[in-house]
């Protein structure tokens, strides 16, 4: 029984029957399984589809954040602010930025800042925030302080602490 493993007649018959099985295996079982899940796919997507279509058009504002210059630029606050703050409408003059320096711990590299805006509407506080955690997904708002304003309807002061993660 010892002598039919030294022959090598019997490897050459096992690796053609090998060789002869793989296509029928693949056309008999895996074939079938990308069939199934390539309709699964699709059918997942004309279920997406419309719901894609309407954050589009409730929200096309996000578009810009895919054909972005900033994209391969290094993070700064002062830009990130500048430049959400002018797409939700908060004017310069009512922004106030404090960033600390980078700190490195246990070999992660993080910045802190807070972010005062003045006499904002909720609405665009909101999206401020929305949008800013959208851009950059390493920052993250670790407090946020909201004030109303008494005297004027819909306006309040926000202090937000951030910290962004290199």
């Amino acid at each position: 029984m010892k002598d039919i493993y030294k022959n090598p007649m019997l490897y050459y018959v096992a690796a053609a029957v090998i060789v002869g099985l793989w296509p029928l295996l693949v056309w008999a079982i895996y074939l079938p399984a990308a069939r199934e899940d390539i309709q699964e796919q699709m059918a997942q997507y004309e279920q997406a589809a419309p719901v894609m279509m309407g954050i589009l058009t409730l929200d096309p504002e996000r578009l810009e954040f895919a054909d972005s210059d900033a994209a391969g630029t290094e993070f700064a606050y002062a830009n990130a602010v500048r430049w959400i703050g002018d797409r939700c409408g908060i004017p310069p003059s009512n922004t106030n930025l404090n960033s600390s320096m980078i700190i490195t711990t246990k070999e992660q590299k993080s910045q802190t800042a807070i972010v005062d805006l003045k006499q904002v509407e909720i609405v665009k506080f909101a999206k401020f925030l929305s949008m800013i955690q959208l851009r950059w997904p390493n920052l993250q708002c670790e407090r946020v302080k909201i004030d109303k304003k008494e005297v004027l309807p819909d306006t309040w002061d926000v202090n937000i602490r951030f910290k962004y993660y290199y």
